[in-house]
């Protein structure tokens, strides 16, 4: 029987580019009022804006709100991953 890896669920809802409510948070790396790095079920989440205030932020249920000037979404996979893809590749 295969192992298929079950992946929490990762919501994002923007509000006329002035709020931003995600789910599937895991850490935040930075916060300011400019640049947000977020840990998500889907990688690294970068939130670029003016004037950004995190308003809501509960580890416990995976949530934060951020509320601002919103001027751009950005994924990237974290560290971890990208090393764990590198070593499935060299051991294929």
């Amino acid at each position: 029987m295969e192992d298929k890896k079950i992946q929490a669920m990762h919501n994002v809802i923007m509000e006329n580019r002035a709020k931003l409510t995600l789910t599937g948070v895991k850490d935040i790396h930075s916060f300011d009022d400019e640049l947000d790095l977020v840990e998500t079920e889907m990688g690294i989440l970068t939130i670029k804006g003016a004037d950004l205030k995190m308003n809501k932020l509960n580890l416990d249920n995976t949530e934060l709100s951020v509320e601002g000037r919103i001027i751009a979404l950005v994924y990237s996979e974290s560290e971890i991953e990208k090393k764990g893809k590198m070593f499935n590749k060299i051991f294929k």
